[in-house]
């Protein structure tokens, strides 16, 4: 496997704020790595980084081996994006939304259609293709989010809270296509939900007040909290790990 994602010693300041503190994590080709933490433990700060929306206070990120603070465009030509909240214009048809994200990555003509038709078949958006973003259902926004990050083929994705706020089974479709397309790409999701990287992730990474505080596989994560714990299993983790109760490291 090839190393598709790394920082390195990554540190991010707001003021007297030191909210990423030495952050160091690779992503391999075929993983889709969990980025697990309680608001404000540094996730999405930690992937803005990465993703060049950020810049660093100190360390480098490093997407398909570029430098992502000095060559941002190379970059985040590598790179999808699904943003927390996944924004778009309101009254935007799906078709036309990604029609005109593809044309701001500067795909023209039968490349472009073809692009738009291979992201609305990847996640399933067929039905919906000609409605407005504002009367789409939160999976369905979710979705085209997703379809977006795909218009350019990347081999890294960067999701943010990807099945938030979505119903049982909107969550349920949308952790399948993101093990799908993991598969041949890396993946970094953020969630604050210990099930999602059971379902999805092939290693998962908990982050505490912008320290790593574990880098293992799901299964070993399970032996911190295992479903015999029926309520806030993902609390319960976290209190071995800030305590001490149990060391954890790589696994």
């Amino acid at each position: 496997m090839s190393t598709l994602v790394e920082t390195r010693d990554l540190h991010k300041r707001f003021g007297g704020i030191h909210a990423v503190r030495g952050v160091n994590v690779k992503v391999e080709r075929g993983e889709v790595l969990g980025f697990l933490g309680p608001n404000g433990a540094g996730k999405t700060t930690t992937m803005r980084m990465i993703t060049g929306f950020l810049e660093p206070s100190e360390g480098s990120a490093w997407v398909d081996g570029v430098n992502v603070a000095l060559d941002p465009l190379r970059a985040k030509s590598r790179m999808g994006y699904l943003p927390e909240g996944a924004p778009c214009y309101p009254d935007m048809r799906v078709h036309e939304f990604l029609t005109f994200i593809g044309r701001a990555r500067g795909f023209r003509g039968n490349d472009l259609k073809q692009r738009v038709e291979r992201a609305i078949l990847s996640v399933n958006l067929a039905q919906v293709q000609t409605q407005t973003f504002e009367t789409l259902s939160k999976g369905y926004r979710r979705r085209t989010g997703i379809a977006q990050s795909l218009l350019h083929d990347p081999p890294v994705l960067i999701l943010d809270e990807p099945t938030d706020g979505l119903d049982p089974n909107q969550k349920f479709e949308v952790r399948a296509l993101i093990r799908r397309l993991g598969k041949d790409r890396a993946i970094i999701l953020s969630t604050h939900l210990l099930e999602e990287v059971e379902a999805v992730c092939t290693r998962a990474v908990v982050i505490h007040q912008g320290v790593v505080l574990f880098d293992g596989t799901p299964a070993a994560m399970d032996a911190l909290a295992p479903a015999s714990i029926q309520f806030n299993r993902l609390d319960h983790v976290f209190r071995l790990l800030t305590t001490g109760e149990k060391r954890a490291g790589k696994a």
